[in-house]
């Protein structure tokens, strides 16, 4: 009997937890229960220690340590209005052009993404600030809400990225690494979308307009506008460039992050005493949020490791036709699969420790992989019916907008990171000659 029941606690573990989520009980608290219930079933009550053990390890590692210093990063900047600031400037020189706000959205994004890695920040923000001004000027409402989404989830590239600095503690990939990787695929993304709109604006040049002539700034107006942003800029040039030569590690590059971040909000009279102790209130909590994701996750895989489910996939993995490209695929459609129902970090400790291996074993690059597996991430942010990014817009929207429409909206730009997917299995230095290049 308790043969069987081994047999079959991987499937049972992924059962279980599928019924915790959709009764709504939080990822973090469905992960860590599942864990313990199927551990003290096969193991007894001295199994718990599993529980204990990973919590202490995720305390104790001290690369995740950059996560709770780049969310208060991010928190201060948006207490400085920073998306606001840097929304306005681009629009300002962009709105001559067609499909010019749209196009906004996605610079923004990206810049929004590498001052704070959080999709949510981005996503949210720019459903509040972009929306009503492209709804304004009659930009087709497809094309809106996909370029706020699609933009807003390139913090998932964009270092200095949360999810890179899990997935480099989880793996042992350099962290600094897969940020170089992040921002080549990042830029490749970017171009793709911003292609994208302006095919779209001049076929269909009522679907995303030019700004009056009225409505468009003059030169002061757009030197103005763009020096409130010169020193966020600056901010990330040197948070990123100190990790990417190797002056400090991403962790190190968080602390000076938040150092310098604060400096400005003092020097700018945008930060008070009240301000940075609401940021670190507010921080606290996501950082608890993001530990118990963590905590609970690591408690799922090691019982599901100890069950014999990292066999079962590597096993499901090697069966797959079409040799270690049959791998590929598989690893790529068990990512997607997990995507739309997991929360990413939760994601990554489940799956990268388990397919990765299967991934090197199979001859392909690790960090090559891992940017791989970001891009594939990044499109599950998108991808119906449980795509984080999907429901993070809802909530900056409300009811104006039906679930359905965000569905629609997701399509063109989950086809295009198909082809950037695609573009990156058959030309793997379009993401690894940064990297190269910074480390050799």
């Amino acid at each position: 009997m308790m043969e069987l029941i081994f047999e079959y606690s991987p499937l049972g573990m992924f059962v279980l937890l599928l019924i915790l989520l959709f009764l709504g009980v939080p990822i973090a608290f469905s992960l860590a229960f599942t864990g313990v219930i199927f551990a003290l079933i096969m193991w007894g009550y001295d199994s718990t220690a599993l529980f204990t053990s990973g919590a202490w390890n995720i305390m104790n590692n001290y690369t995740l340590i950059a996560i709770p210093l780049f969310i208060f990063m991010s928190i201060l900047l948006e207490k400085s209005n920073i998306i606001a600031d840097l929304f306005d400037s681009v629009y300002k020189w962009s709105g001559p052009l067609r499909g010019g706000l749209a196009i906004t959205v996605i610079i923004v994004g990206a810049i929004v993404g590498a001052i704070s890695g959080v999709v949510a920040a981005g996503v949210i923000g720019l459903g509040l600030i972009a929306l009503p001004q492209m709804m304004r000027y009659k930009y087709d409402e497809k094309l809106s809400l996909g370029s706020i989404m699609a933009g807003g989830t390139l913090g998932q590239l964009i270092p200095p990225s949360l999810n890179m600095v899990v997935y480099g503690a989880m793996t042992g990939v350099s962290v600094s690494s897969l940020f170089a990787g992040g921002l080549s695929a990042g830029i490749i993304l970017i171009s793709f979308f911003i292609i994208y709109i302006l095919f779209v604006a001049y076929k269909k040049p009522n679907s995303a307009p030019a700004l009056a002539k009225e409505d468009r700034a003059s030169m002061n107006e757009k030197m103005k506008s763009t020096k409130s942003v010169i020193l966020p800029l600056i901010l990330i040039i040197l948070v990123l460039g100190s990790i990417f030569t190797g002056i400090s590690t991403p962790t190190e590059g968080a602390g000076v992050g938040v150092i310098g971040t604060i400096l400005i909000g003092i020097f700018t009279q945008r930060l008070n005493w009240e301000k940075i102790k609401n940021s670190m209130f507010e921080s606290g909590k996501m950082t608890g949020m993001v530990a118990w994701i963590l905590i609970g996750a690591a408690t799922f895989s090691a019982v599901f490791s100890g069950v014999g489910g990292n066999q079962l996939v590597s096993q499901l993995a090697s069966q797959a036709p079409g040799g270690k490209w049959g791998v590929l695929i598989f690893a790529i459609a068990f990512i997607i699969l997990l995507g739309m129902f997991l929360e990413t970090m939760a994601l990554i400790m489940l799956a990268a420790p388990i397919i990765t291996p299967v991934i090197v074993e199979a001859g392909f690059d690790p960090l090559w992989w891992g940017v791989l597996f970001m891009v594939v991430l990044q499109m599950a942010f998108l991808t119906p019916p449980f795509g984080f990014a999907i429901f993070y817009l809802k909530s900056a929207v409300g009811e104006k907008v039906k679930i359905g429409r965000l569905y629609n909206a997701t399509i063109p730009f989950i086809l295009i990171q198909l082809i950037a997917i695609i573009i990156i299995i058959l030309l793997p230095f379009t993401v690894t000659w940064l990297p190269n290049l910074i480390s050799p």
